[in-house]
């Protein structure tokens, strides 16, 4: 599942169809079911990184809509695994579709590793000429999504990649910077976007550097 462009500037990546989009394909418009209920939070993380004005909250979200109902504009939505997938918590003894340590833990088992690995040869490989940036949303638990992810891409797109930041990375073509999840629970997104004095808030300053140095803007 995708939205927006087919030309992107700019690729706007989730980690996996969750329970919520897949629950939602058979009742919901298609433009309607990308971050079915997180728009507001994805407005203002995109707006702290510099890519979309920032602006009230009723209005941040309408702009969020926009770019995803826009087939000719400079953003597209997706995910990194096109397909929903689910972990084995063994605390829990339960499958998981989302929630904390996804992202980093499925892709730590050997069949995430191969899912993952697939997903980003076939649809990251050969990107449009157009395209110079993609957002990542998560961060992992000690930043190990962006440790692995980095792995992905090197070996999706062989090349001279190199770390920007802590947050970030580039093959010279195109620049890949992580963001904190539109899903995020409880104090982190706020913590990520400054509101208040935290540590978290430089990863947060870190993912708008790097965006201003990749010269992708509004």
């Amino acid at each position: 599942m995708a939205w927006g462009s087919t030309k992107p500037e700019v690729v706007v990546l989730g980690f996996s169809k969750g329970p919520t989009q897949t629950g939602a394909l058979a009742s919901k418009p298609h433009d309607e079911i990308a971050y079915k209920g997180n728009r507001l939070n994805v407005g203002k993380i995109l707006a702290h990184v510099g890519l979309i004005p920032t602006d009230e909250s009723d209005m941040l979200k309408k702009h969020v809509d926009r770019l995803i109902a826009d087939k000719s504009g400079r953003f597209h939505f997706a995910s990194l695994i096109r397909c929903t997938v689910e972990r084995y918590d063994h605390k829990s003894a339960s499958w998981k579709g989302s929630g904390g340590g996804m992202l980093d833990k499925f892709i730590g088992t050997p069949f995430g590793a191969s899912v993952a690995t697939n997903c980003t040869t076939t649809f990251l490989r050969d990107l449009p000429e157009e395209t110079r940036l993609i957002v990542m949303f998560g961060l992992g638990t000690g930043l190990n999504y962006v440790v692995s992810a980095y792995d992905l891409f090197r070996r999706a797109r062989p090349g001279a990649w190199k770390m920007i930041n802590s947050v970030a990375y580039t093959d010279g073509r195109i620049t890949v910077v992580h963001v904190e999840h539109f899903a995020a629970q409880g104090a982190l997104i706020p913590n990520w976007l400054g509101e208040k004095a935290h540590l978290r808030s430089n990863l947060g300053l870190l993912s708008k550097a790097a965006i201003e140095a990749s010269g992708v803007g509004i």
